[in-house]
């Protein structure tokens, strides 16, 4: 039966298929929708993690204890399990072991553009990279058997346009995959300097065979129909070129992207006047192309910057113009990311931008309290910088600076990673202000639960982990908790706790407006009296316009939050069924 599947459904189709008896991951778009769409397979077990580095060594231990497992993650949340990847490289696997990244080359929901390529080759470690749905699923189960025949983890990269792009794939029954015996191995698993020093010998051998198995790896492969022009591509950029070029150049197709086939790089080449590397982001196929000789044009002719189409890949290979299209007569309106109506972070930012307040900021839907009108972040890093990176400013600057400075951080970042800067802020005798923003939800990737909600990936009720307690537990005695939309409350709050002389925490807790158990009713309105004072336009709330004369509130955008009425010093704002 041939379904048509998302990229990361796919993905999850293939662990299911694989026989994958566990999955941890932490979400993060565009890798979340693989372990969501593990979640009707009850076969799996299946969880989010506090982080991703815990979330890889949870996938590690299934592996070692005989089971095989799996573990997803964005291009950055990489960065955070790095540590443990690269030494489950020496260690080697029991069950099958794969590391799903997706790469978000555009950084449509990302802060930098990196190529997670760069840890396949870093790492040792296998390297696989689909193109579409199906061979999303058929190279996760190819994963599998590689990870176990080598006695390596693997992984398998996708990028957005992969993983939110639909095709067809074909369903197969799962394979009976038994529970691998557990044996105590402790010169294979405990990776102290000596052992490790004998399984780095393990590892250089496991690699020479890795090349040996590129060169005839059936998802490595030549289309060929005699033409001058060969083109090296694979993943999303060799759908790309097939669009753009046709049936006009050659093509390796390269599903294994670490380690690559040497003799069929060669080959390709010499059969070929004029050979194109295309692939997004950094030049990684084509710099190996050329450490074995080959004459390539590449990143001299393509970006470095973003994600390609086949329009520039026409007029690179075949000096074609763009074709001509119509352009609209008038300007198209900037349509910026804003918080939704009812956000409960608009309130916290409009407080921190009428006080004047440096903020260190963290990555979450809160970002966007760095954009007009509210203008309030000063920095963003990673998940949970906003905590070390007002400490250093406040080390760097003194006291006085850190009196006028705050960290904002979401409830699921927090856990993430907020909790040890919050430790090295009460440990080493800072005096910062955290506002840990409690919106009960993970929101940016799509309302994933989290240790703070209360409920399993599966929506089972588990322990709650309570924030106050967390906080009292290491070391803060100034705790608050505040509701964001009570302007009043959260500014007097905020200013009591940035004079004081010790770490303090407030906790801005309200749910997010878009989750099923929040009903605002009714709509606001603002009436013909409006002083026109312009300060319900300062929330940047998508509801509010002015209108060229007062501001107004469109009916179809507001939820009835009532944010507005408590920033009106005039009371022009009500409800219309309270009217």
């Amino acid at each position: 039966m041939k379904k048509l599947l998302l990229g990361n459904a796919a993905v999850a189709r293939g662990a299911y298929e694989a026989g994958v008896r566990v999955v941890s991951s932490y979400p993060g778009t565009p890798s979340t929708e693989i372990t969501e769409q593990i979640v009707p397979y009850k076969e799996i077990y299946a969880e989010w993690a506090p982080n991703e580095k815990v979330a890889a060594e949870v996938a590690i231990g299934a592996s070692i204890g005989g089971a095989r497992a799996m573990s997803c993650m964005k291009h950055v949340g990489l960065n955070v399990m790095a540590d443990p990847v690269f030494t489950v490289s020496y260690s080697g696997v029991n069950g099958g072991l794969v590391f799903c990244v997706a790469d978000d080359p555009g950084m449509h929901s990302s802060q930098n553009e990196q190529d997670s390529r760069h840890y396949a080759e870093a790492a040792k470690i296998p390297m696989l990279e689909p193109s579409d749905s199906e061979e999303c699923k058929n190279f996760t189960k190819l994963a599998y058997t590689i990870s176990e025949t080598f006695d390596a983890p693997a992984f398998l990269r996708l990028s957005t346009r992969v993983s939110h792009s639909q095709s067809l794939v074909e369903l197969e029954e799962p394979e009976e995959v038994a529970l691998k015996p557990y044996e105590k191995d402790a010169a294979k698993y405990v990776m102290m300097p000596a052992n490790a020093i004998k399984r780095h010998v393990v590892v250089e051998e496991r690699m020479r065979k890795l090349a040996e198995y590129a060169e005839t790896c059936p998802i490595n492969r030549v289309e060929s129909k005699g033409n001058k022009i060969g083109v090296i591509s694979a993943g999303i950029a060799y759908l790309y070129a097939k669009e753009a070029l046709g049936d006009q150049v050659d093509y390796c197709k390269l599903g294994m992207i670490y380690p690559m086939p040497k003799q069929m790089l060669l080959d390709f080449a010499a059969q070929h006047e004029t050979v194109y590397v295309i692939e997004e982001l950094d030049p990684f196929i084509e710099t190996y192309c050329r450490s074995l000789g080959i004459s390539v044009i590449g990143k001299e002719a393509f970006s470095l910057l973003g994600e390609y189409t086949p329009h520039q890949i026409r007029k690179v290979v075949l000096g074609e113009e763009e074709p001509a299209y119509q352009v609209p007569g008038e300007p198209i309106p900037v349509r910026p990311p804003v918080m939704c109506a009812g956000c409960p972070h608009r309130g916290v930012f409009y407080v921190l931008h009428k006080l004047k307040l440096q903020v260190s900021g963290d990555i979450g839907c809160y970002t966007l309290g760095a954009v007009a009108p509210l203008n309030s972040m000063d920095t963003t890093i990673c998940m949970g910088a906003s905590v070390g990176v007002a400490m250093g400013m406040a080390k760097a600057r003194g006291n006085d600076f850190a009196k006028k400075t705050v960290s904002v951080i979401g409830d699921s970042t927090f856990i993430h990673s907020g909790i040890t800067g919050l430790i090295d802020v009460v440990y080493n005798k800072g005096i910062n202000t955290i506002i840990i923003l409690d919106n009960s939800i993970t929101g940016m990737t799509g309302h994933q639960d989290n240790p703070t909600t209360g409920y399993t990936i599966r929506k089972e009720v588990t322990k709650q982990v309570n924030l106050v307690t967390l906080c009292k537990s290491v070391g803060v005695e100034r705790i608050a908790i505040v509701d964001p939309f009570d302007v009043k409350q959260m500014e007097a709050v905020v200013k009591q706790e940035v004079a004081a002389e010790e770490p303090s925490v407030i906790i801005a807790q309200r749910p997010c407006a878009l989750l099923k158990t929040v009903k605002y009713t009714g709509c606001c309105e603002i009436s013909t009296d409006c002083k026109k004072c312009k300060l319900c336009m300062k929330l940047g709330c998508p509801a509010i316009s002015f209108d060229g004369t007062r501001p107004t509130i469109n009916p179809t955008q507001c939820n009835g939050c009532g944010l507005c009425l408590n920033v009106c010093p005039f009371g022009c704002i009500h409800k219309k069924e309270e009217a």
